[in-house]
């Protein structure tokens, strides 16, 4: 049986989070928005219709979730989910908190503007407030 590892791309662009029952949940490491990553923990995948369906139930109720604890956290005006995989195939759905003050507004955040990375004091700080609330999530 073939082992879960995350993407080295992935790994390089985010900080971990939370180990939940089914997803590893990262920050990704853009000071610029609030956005998480959910990277099931399944070798092999690059689409969520191959989860079998007890694991796709179990991602869809992390992601509703991280939805709600994210935007309660950031107050955002709008949450972008999505699963792209053009540049990094392993399946892996990001949680994005929008303002229509923030730098790529409306435009989509990927590839808008090179990342802006936390200092690290900022990142566990947002770190740590979401850990806490996303506690819920452990398996």
């Amino acid at each position: 049986m073939p082992t879960f590892s995350i993407d080295p791309r992935l790994a390089a662009d985010t900080l971990p989070l939370l180990e939940a029952a089914l997803c590893s949940i990262r920050l990704m490491n853009d000071a610029r928005y609030p956005w998480l990553i959910l990277v099931p923990r399944r070798a092999n995948l690059r689409e969520l219709f191959e989860l079998n369906d007890s694991d796709l139930a179990r991602f869809w109720f992390e992601s509703a979730t991280v939805s709600r604890i994210l935007m309660a956290h950031a107050q955002g005006e709008k949450l972008n989910v999505a699963a792209l995989g053009n540049v990094v195939p392993q399946l892996h759905v990001h949680h994005v908190v929008r303002f229509a003050s923030d730098a790529a507004w409306p435009a989509p955040v990927w590839g808008r503007h090179p990342s802006l990375p936390y200092a690290p004091e900022a990142a566990r700080q947002r770190i740590d407030a979401l850990r806490h609330d996303l506690q819920v999530l452990r398996a």
